[in-house]
């Protein structure tokens, strides 16, 4: 039975993804969480929330998607102090990012309500959370007319740890996890060392902003700072009553 392989299609993902030969099942990160869990697929790129609330799978060591500081692609957008803010209007597709949020703010100590996008119309001081390619795009056709309040940046003045957004993941009755974890590796440096071919074929967004983002932004490493950054989250979790594992063992292979 081929591989079955999910990763999110999003442009932060592509350094991790591009030169795989098999198919492969792009989709939204939260489906991806479900298909995982349910055994629909045997590998996935996923919400680091997903190995804190089911530490089964296995990690593929090396390899994650991480902010060491400003991630420019996970924000808040806002007109006015982010404490007048009484509505945040949130993107559906990322729990992880969602705890984020909840955590940094009751770190702030403010409380505004957190609606799905369009619901409870009215006349409150409204915020967006944004996520992935859909708030590069929102600040591209926005520009300066919001404040964007970068929550990779506030986790890591909160802690001085990087925030880690995404892992790959290993079914446990997978066979071969050793292999695929080397091939995946393999990509992701085959793509970094030739990260202007890989920018040359982006058509969605400019060259010179995929390349500070994949450069400056970005972080494609799960090394030492990102295990402290994941386990910090998950302590935090824990002390905030959110849902997780009690204990976080990291499976790696």
């Amino acid at each position: 039975m081929p591989l079955r392989i999910g990763c999110v299609r999003y442009l932060n993902a592509r350094p991790l993804i591009r030169g795989w030969t098999g198919r492969v099942d792009f989709d939204h990160p939260s489906v991806l969480c479900h298909k995982l869990a349910r055994g629909d697929l045997d590998v996935a790129l996923v919400s680091s929330l997903e190995y804190l609330r089911q530490p089964i799978y296995r990690i593929i060591d090396g390899i994650s998607i991480a902010a060491r500081g400003p991630v420019y692609s996970v924000v808040v957008a806002h007109e006015g102090p982010l404490e007048a803010i009484s509505v945040i209007e949130r993107d559906t597709a990322s729990q992880t990012s969602l705890v984020l949020l909840e955590l940094l703010l009751r770190k702030r100590k403010i409380a505004p309500q957190i609606v799905r996008a369009g619901a409870h119309p009215g006349d409150e001081s409204r915020a967006k959370l944004l996520i992935g390619d859909q708030a590069i795009q929102f600040r591209s056709k926005q520009g300066a007319k919001f404040e964007y309040w970068d929550l990779a940046e506030a986790w890591h003045e909160m802690t001085g740890l990087p925030f880690v957004f995404a892992l790959w993941l290993i079914r446990p009755e997978v066979s071969t996890p050793l292999e695929i974890a080397n091939r995946l590796r393999e990509i992701r440096n085959e793509n970094l060392h030739n990260i202007d071919a890989l920018i040359a074929v982006q058509t969605d967004v400019s060259a010179a902003f995929c390349r500070k983002y994949y450069r400056e932004h970005l972080c494609f490493d799960f090394g030492g700072k990102e295990k402290a950054g994941l386990h910090e989250f998950h302590r935090l979790c824990l002390a905030n009553a959110i849902p997780v594992a009690s204990e976080l063992p990291l499976h790696l292979v």
